[in-house]
């Protein structure tokens, strides 16, 4: 029976919804209804993850039970077929699992029954979810107090926060259509198929996962755009068995020229059965069904969300999605569940005042729609630099790169695959310049220059604008992946490093050995005009980006920029580059 009032509602149980409801019964002290439209097991696009889902899976308890089913393979990395002779190839945190010899990994599941998995769990938790019920509309109470649900059938519910995890739509809260997140429109089909060989077995030097039979995605660009091959095991005729989901993703344009209706089950497997390497894999494979199944307009974005006054919060691809290439989706939706559970907890501790919850609620917004544009930049570089290589090509030009430069292929390529482990991808597209970008003859404040027709030297004199003031506080450290390591490993200590290294081992067993950083708050100072008490905010984090220090530096007066950005460490960089852009900061005079 539907109560009358929920402490949260959340519409969707899909991987963020359900993640989300396990983790708020975890927390204990709360109601919590999750209305998923359909009956579950259903399918579900998106059968291939990338590993900072793992943590979450964790913190929720739900990973012991998926492990336990037959519904996953374990997957170390990913095999993408793409400019060139040899792959590129890599491990999950390539670098690091080299280093330490502790592989990251993440899963290909059957959606059906993974989903399923983590429903179940979120409802054993003690979440009350209802499938098969549909949610029409959701308006603010008049008190503000949180939110009105009016269900498909027409009944009633009241919510004191409401969680859209509902999928790709346009949210029922904003009342907003969703925009485009970068220049591309894509259509994914695809279908499984019985007698595929794993893509591990590829003959070359460049397989580092053959010799120990080690799972990847495999991703085969071709002229019309590139297709994905995972394994999924499915249960057929009543037995379990290993097929593969093969894909392809393009452009819906392409569909309507001669011969590559890809949509046609014939016209699909004839020409992957003629991508380079992927025909290596698939020589003799039957599909399981004879349709195909698609997906279209996903790269799609809210410009909201989360609303402190509205009482709602958007996660997974109700708030984005970028494009599958590197698994990104539910490893992003499943941490923002993580990111929405702390929210709540601290907006419902009463311990902060409400300029400080707000601050929390703004920190949601704009860290993942940071996550989200710096995620899409990365990608539409990959695929500007693929267009080079296929001139010809309607689907590698036609991407909307106008203005990109040429990124570091191979290091944005390690930077996607971990789906963005560390969050600035835009390091990666600077090609990790450093202290050097903040050189007043370095390419960022040269062109910082010209656009603000400033002359630079060493002896220009910095200062904070007039009327901007920081306030201190308490953040949230979103997107806060559990069981990472910096790009510089010196940044972290060596035994939280050895404490890492030991987690990727047993998950389960050594999840009390890492802390989630979004298990606290953390003390920050928050940059903003004091006139403009909605207007632009920079976040910094004392510890991790320097913000008191930066802070007690600028306030005291003009500092020459050489004296100012001299040892400032990767995180100061970065958060004096965000005042940079914010316009906070006034230069210009000399010494």
């Amino acid at each position: 029976m539907i109560r009358p009032y929920y402490d949260v509602v959340i519409m969707g149980g899909g991987p963020g919804g359900s993640s989300l409801a396990a983790l708020l019964m975890k927390q204990g002290g709360l109601s919590v209804a999750v209305f998923e439209k359909e009956e579950f097991p259903r399918e579900h696009i998106g059968e291939s993850f990338a590993h900072p889902l793992i943590p979450v899976l964790e913190e929720t308890g739900v990973l012991d039970k998926v492990m336990a089913s037959d519904c996953w393979v374990k997957k170390f990395g990913g095999i993408f077929q793409w400019r060139g002779r040899d792959p590129h190839v890599a491990f999950f945190d390539h670098a690091n699992t080299v280093r330490d010899g502790a592989h990251r990994w993440a899963i290909h599941v059957n959606r059906s029954e993974f989903d399923k998995i983590l429903l179940d769990h979120a409802a054993e938790l003690g979440a009350e979810v209802f499938e098969g019920t549909s949610v029409a509309a959701c308006t603010p109470l008049p008190d503000g107090s949180g939110r009105e649900v009016v269900l498909k059938d027409g009944r009633t519910v009241r919510a004191g926060f409401f969680v859209d995890a509902s999928g790709r739509r346009n949210s029922i809260v904003t009342g907003k259509r969703r925009e485009w997140l970068s220049g591309y429109r894509n259509i994914a089909i695809w279908q499984h198929y019985l007698g595929g060989r794993p893509a591990q077995t590829l003959e070359g030097d460049w397989n580092v996962f053959r010799e120990g039979d080690m799972s990847p995605i495999g991703c085969f660009a071709f002229r019309d755009g590139w297709c994905w091959y995972i394994p999924v095991p499915k249960v057929l005729d009543g037995k379990r068995v290993t097929t593969h989901s093969i894909g392809i993703v393009t452009d819906p344009n392409i569909l309507k020229q001669p011969g590559t209706d890809f949509t046609d089950p014939e016209v699909f497997l004839r020409t992957v059965k003629e991508v380079p390497k992927l025909r290596e894999l698939i020589g003799d494979v039957t599909p399981i069904d004879d349709k195909m199944l698609t997906a279209t307009n996903y790269s799609m974005i809210n410009d909201l969300f989360a609303d402190y006054d509205g009482r709602w919060i958007l996660l997974g691809d109700a708030s984005y999605f970028v494009d599958p290439l590197f698994s990104s989706g539910v490893a992003f939706a499943t941490n923002q569940a993580r990111a929405a559970a702390a929210l709540i907890r601290e907006t419902r501790r009463g311990e902060h005042t409400e300029d400080e919850v707000r601050g929390l609620w703004r920190d949601y917004d704009t860290e993942w729609h940071g996550m989200a544009a710096s995620f899409a930049l990365s990608i539409d570089q990959w695929y500007h630099a693929i267009g080079k290589d296929n001139p010809e090509s309607v689907y590698w030009n036609s991407r909307g790169t106008d203005g990109l430069s040429a990124p570091d292929h191979e290091a944005t390529f390690h930077a996607l695959l971990n789906t963005a482990f560390t969050p600035d991808l835009l390091q990666v597209l600077t090609r990790g310049e450093g202290l050097a970008a903040l050189d007043v003859d370095g390419p960022f404040m040269t062109a910082y220059a010209e656009a603000n027709d400033l002359r630079l030297d060493a002896d220009t004199k910095v200062a904070l604008k007039e009327g901007v003031t920081a306030s201190r506080g308490p953040a949230l450290d979103i997107p806060g992946f559990k069981a990472a390591i910096p790009p510089d490993p010196d940044l972290m200590p060596a035994a939280e490093q050895k404490a890492v290294a030991a987690y990727w081992a047993d998950p389960v067993r050594n999840g009390d050995l890492v802390e989630s950083p979004l298990a606290r708050t953390l003390p920050a100072h928050r940059f903003r005009f004091a006139d403009d008490p909605e207007g632009a905010q920079v976040r910094g984090l004392d510890e991790r980006d320097g913000a008191a220090a930066l802070w007690e530096r600028l306030r005291g007066g003009p500092v020459l920029w050489r004296d100012l950005v001299a040892g400032l460490d990767e995180g100061a960089q970065r958060l004096l580059k965000r005042l940079l852009h914010a316009g906070m900061l006034d230069l210009g005079a000399h010494a």
